[in-house]
């Protein structure tokens, strides 16, 4: 299996992981718990981390503003410990995926199936070094459902992924505003207002990154992707996929197709039912 065809796997299968972030199970009952605002979001996808800071969580998730975290972390430690929050997320991301899904899908053999995939790639991680979100994650137990197994070796596989990502742009040279305007500037990420609000950075703080890339030849005078800022795209993700690849090499072409073709289904399902807000899809 080669890097571009894992990384089209990945992608593929990504939102049955993000949905964790949007549905409102999980929000509602964070919320309830004490966490304030966008708190459920960054100790909730923190928690395995353990207590950490600001800087902690700003760093290991790259396109998010600092100042944004910083009233969020570590205050939300001292309403909710991360174990609880683990606890949380996995019992409502149950009742999330049952809402979503149905019953009928979560019991059945493909569901089984693509557990079993899953869990089969994302035991053949290589290994740790360098990538802290995903070392976290790998330190929690592994559920015993199958739609909940899924999701974990999902979870497992992105989080991989996206430290990866981070080396990445981290070799191309790209800070992490810097990272999020290129990659809306691709039209195949964010839409640019839904990224920077979402990220929390002000539109003084994006025109100046623009003008950084700009001084660069990223981005021409439009804030459109000048040639070399699609060729440093480029290797961007083919890097990421580079680094992403060994799970899914050991899983196979055809295990990963098998698995895709499962989820597809599930994945479009959810779309469909409007878990993920305007603006997460790009142009």
């Amino acid at each position: 299996m080669d890097a571009s065809n894992a990384g089209r796997s990945a992608r593929a299968l990504e939102l049955l992981h993000s949905l964790t972030y949007f549905v409102p199970e999980t929000q509602d009952a964070l919320t309830e718990a004490g966490l304030e605002g966008r708190a459920p979001y960054f100790a909730g996808r923190a928690a395995p981390l353990g207590p950490v800071g600001a800087g902690v969580v700003a760093a290991t998730f790259y396109s998010f503003n600092r100042e944004l975290i910083e009233p969020l972390v570590p205050a939300a430690w001292s309403v909710l410990s991360p174990e609880k929050i683990i606890e949380i997320r996995y019992r409502t991301l149950d009742a999330a995926y049952e809402r979503l899904l149905g019953a009928e899908v979560l019991r059945s053999a493909e569901m089984a199936e693509a557990a079993e995939l899953a869990s089969i790639a994302a035991s053949q991680i290589p290994g740790n070094d360098g990538r802290p979100l995903y070392s976290a994650y790998a330190e929690l137990e592994w559920p015993e459902v199958p739609h909940l197994r899924l999701w974990h070796a999902l979870t497992l596989l992105r989080e991989y992924r996206g430290d990866g990502h981070i080396a990445a742009l981290q070799t191309a040279g790209l800070n992490g505003i810097e990272a999020l305007i290129s990659h809306t500037a691709t039209g195949k990420g964010f839409e640019k207002e839904f990224a920077r609000k979402r990220r929390g950075w002000s539109e003084e703080q994006w025109n100046d990154g623009v003008d950084a890339l700009r001084d660069r030849e990223i981005l021409d005078s439009n804030g459109t992707l000048t040639e070399h800022g699609h060729d440093l795209r480029t290797v961007v993700e083919d890097i990421t996929d580079d680094l992403a690849l060994a799970p899914w090499a050991a899983l196979g072409e055809d295990g990963a197709a098998r698995l895709v073709e499962l989820a597809t289904p599930w994945r479009d399902a959810v779309v469909e039912q409007g878990v993920f807000p305007p603006g997460v899809f790009g142009k």
